[in-house]
């Protein structure tokens, strides 16, 4: 345990020595203040654990100290001895109403210095240690904030926040849209684990504030995929577009990374159930989207001709719009621009169609490009 620094204050020598000379057998460290305004001039370059004060002093008196450090922020959780020859209550009782740990009279009993000396600096401790839990605790705090935003929308957090859950509900004409990295299962077993996180983590970053850019809500990252909503918390006119744009931005981030990914991408809009939901064995989630994206399209891009074609002739990607995102975007050329028509199987029963969307002629037509 570090030893205590004791400040001691005192206009006379003689008392200054003899209480030095006390704290050194009792086996704590002391510092010298010859008046009050020394003492003021101490406590502001160092740190001390106590302040052995006396009341009648030329200048700055105990009292005026004692007030100074009571209002200052930084010493006003010092504990203060006060020490001096006046025996009279009112003296006495002025000290600790301003805020004096306790008193001590001169001439002093070295038993009673020892006594109260240690009695305040285990209060001291006890205060420091108050401190430093109320800190670890406002950290964590600060670190289960930070995984909340990470895990939900700024507004499912705020409503979390306020009422200690997010109430389910239905969305109507929410544009979902589900990404991920062309071959990247291979690339991970060919690459170091610190590597492998390090690349997700940057791109994740760099689609978030895609996301963020184009009016989107990011709704969880799992791996290399990357899924994010428009008109889900935040109204917007055009979530199609939005979800086509972010895709754009997406893909040439990806395409520019050192490691020249290909993203595939699905993009849907519809009616979304949308919450969260947390229990002891696990994480809160929200959202709930159409099994097109995850199962249907993901199958249909690793084993449909057509589609790997497309993908590979476009440089940078290529994302899946189902019929009824096609049908809603609102620019004509964005929907001239959806060819290539693909089946996609999800579950048993009629084939929904979708369209193949290229991001080269995007370029001049959707996003212009500063």
């Amino acid at each position: 345990m570090e030893q205590p620094r004791i400040l001691i204050v005192d206009d006379e020598p003689f008392n200054l020595d003899l209480l030095e000379q006390e704290l050194e057998l009792l086996g704590y460290g002391s510092v010298r203040a010859v008046d009050g305004r020394n003492a003021l001039e101490r406590l502001q370059s160092e740190a001390f654990d106590l302040v052995l004060l006396d009341v009648m002093m030329p200048g700055i008196d105990g009292f005026g100290v004692l007030e100074r450090m009571k209002s200052h922020p930084k010493w006003q959780h010092i504990p203060v001895i006060m020490i001096s020859a006046m025996t009279d209550m009112a003296s006495i009782v002025r000290c600790i109403t301003n805020g004096a740990e306790d008193y001590l009279p001169k001439p002093f009993e070295p038993i009673l210095l020892q006594a109260r000396v240690g009695a305040s600096l285990e209060r001291k401790r006890s205060h420091d240690r108050e401190i430093a839990n109320l800190e670890l605790i406002e950290l964590e705090r600060q670190r289960a904030d930070e995984l909340l935003h990470a895990i939900l929308p700024e507004t499912a957090v705020a409503e979390l926040k306020a009422t200690g859950s997010v109430q389910p509900r239905l969305f109507d004409e929410v544009a979902v849209l589900f990404v991920d990295l062309a071959d990247f299962t291979a690339w991970c077993h060919a690459h170091p684990p610190e590597e492998v996180v390090a690349d997700v983590q940057r791109l994740a970053e760099a689609f978030e504030e895609f996301a963020d850019r184009h009016g989107m809500e990011k709704i969880k990252t799992i791996g290399d995929a990357f899924m994010a909503t428009a008109n889900l918390l935040q109204p917007h006119g055009d979530p199609v577009m939005a979800a086509i744009r972010c895709c754009y931005d997406m893909a040439d981030a990806a395409h520019r990374d050192p490691n020249g990914w290909r993203i595939r991408a699905g993009i849907h809009i519809g009616p979304v159930v949308a919450g969260s939901s947390a229990g002891r064995n696990s994480t809160s989630t929200y959202g709930a989207i159409p099994s097109m994206l995850r199962r249907g399209y993901l199958r249909s891009a690793r084993r449909t001709p057509s589609t790997s074609r497309q993908m590979r002739s476009s440089g940078c990607g290529a994302a899946v719009l189902s019929e009824r995102s096609g049908g809603s975007c609102s620019k004509a050329k964005a929907k001239s621009r959806c060819t290539s028509a693909v089946s996609l199987r999800t579950t048993p029963g009629p084939k929904p169609n979708h369209r193949l969307l290229r991001w080269s002629p995007l370029l001049s037509d959707v996003e212009p490009r500063h």
